[in-house]
């Protein structure tokens, strides 16, 4: 019986120093690993509630350590003894205003020898001719119209043509704007088609270009040598919409129908920040009649002759170009436009051909054949 029972104790024994061995023999674990179903000593303990905040505490830690670096985290990150920037220019520092590349408001360098083959002085004299006058006795019938110009359409292509001449960029819009940045013209705002408050020249270039932006020049060390102030970029080709204001009247003194244009307005379509037209933008009224001499000393662009061109003034009252009616006065009480009652574009365009009619049939009335 002893004998059986040590024979086994030996046979426990021998097994005890296997697995002991077999302990000895394997290697330790790398520093940092851990089993998928072990929580480290330092930073997790059991719970789901403990071990979330655990997770967020050291989350936190990550995002408010600092790299050794010297900078902070962070998009656009800059140094952390870096000195605060400030808004406005540094002393001693020059400005440079720099024209831009956009056609409206550039200058336009002249031509260093005569440009032309033939010397033209007669277009520097032109003058408008004065209105024939009309009693306001003799003036039996007058309607206003408002209507637009599109430049878009092939007759309105003169309106945007893009040539640089001596009196500057040839489109419309920089005509009129360089006419109001002389001081030969005053503009209006746009809001209101009655004339009724100047505006300055900053703010119809404001309202054209978005004003202007102080770009800060530096050299290879990163210093500032100087400030550049450029115009906003914008595309001339944009505005392509003209609004008038005119006024047809008849006169019985002469027995004839007078058209006089009162003003002129740009329009720009409005845009949200993600591109989604929101609507029409005028941009500023000016009073046609103030604008005549400016215009007669610019040349309409004429592709079948060059030489045959007549002046924006002529282009006016000669009636060359093409538009539509979008308010009138004819049997419009409310003075509303066309648009705030009639939905359809082709049929407002059929109601502006109406009223065409009826004030031109109103002249033909008169005659008895």
């Amino acid at each position: 019986m002893n004998t059986r029972w040590f024979k086994e104790s030996m046979l426990v024994a021998s097994a005890l120093l296997l697995v002991l061995a077999a302990g000895a023999q394997k290697k330790p674990k790398p520093a940092g690993t851990r089993n998928a179903t072990s929580r480290p000593a330092s930073g997790y303990t059991t719970g789901y509630t403990t071990g979330n905040a655990a997770k967020q505490d050291t989350t936190k830690k990550k995002n408010t350590a600092q790299p050794s670096s010297g900078y902070t985290s962070g998009y656009g990150a800059k140094p952390a003894n870096a000195a605060p920037q400030s808004n406005q220019p540094l002393a001693n520092v020059p400005i440079v205003v720099v024209k831009g590349n956009t056609g409206i408001g550039d200058s336009v360098k002249p031509s260093l020898r005569t440009d032309n083959a033939i010397d033209r002085n007669l277009v520097k004299d032109r003058t408008p001719l004065a209105y024939e006058h009309i009693r306001e006795d003799d003036a039996v019938y007058k309607q206003r119209v408002w209507r637009e110009i599109d430049t878009r359409e092939k007759m309105n292509l003169p309106f945007r043509y893009a040539a640089n001449e001596d009196n500057g960029n040839q489109r419309f819009i920089s005509i009129l704007f360089d006419a109001i940045q002389s001081g030969d013209v005053t503009a209006f705002n746009g809001e209101d088609d009655r004339f009724t408050v100047p505006l300055t020249k900053d703010q119809v270039a404001q309202a054209i270009t978005g004003g202007v932006d102080t770009i800060p020049v530096t050299d290879l060390d990163g210093n500032v040598v100087k400030y550049d102030v450029r115009t906003k970029q914008v595309e001339p080709d944009s505005i392509y919409r003209y609004r008038l204001k005119e006024e047809w009247i008849f006169d019985k003194e002469s027995s004839r129908m007078f058209v006089r244009i009162l003003g002129i307005a740009p329009v720009m379509m409005k845009y949200t920040s993600t591109g989604i037209p929101v609507g029409d933008m005028t941009l500023f009224w000016a009073y046609y009649p103030d604008l005549r001499p400016t215009l007669a000393k610019y040349e309409v662009y004429n592709g079948k002759n060059y030489a045959g061109r007549m002046s924006w003034e002529e282009l006016f009252e000669s009636r060359f170009f093409s538009s539509y009616i979008t308010k009138s006065t004819l049997d419009n009480p409310f003075d509303r436009s066309l648009r705030d009652f009639i939905k359809d574009p082709l049929f407002r365009l059929l109601e502006g051909e109406n009223i065409k009619d009826k004030i031109f049939n109103y002249e033909q009335d008169l005659w008895s054949y």
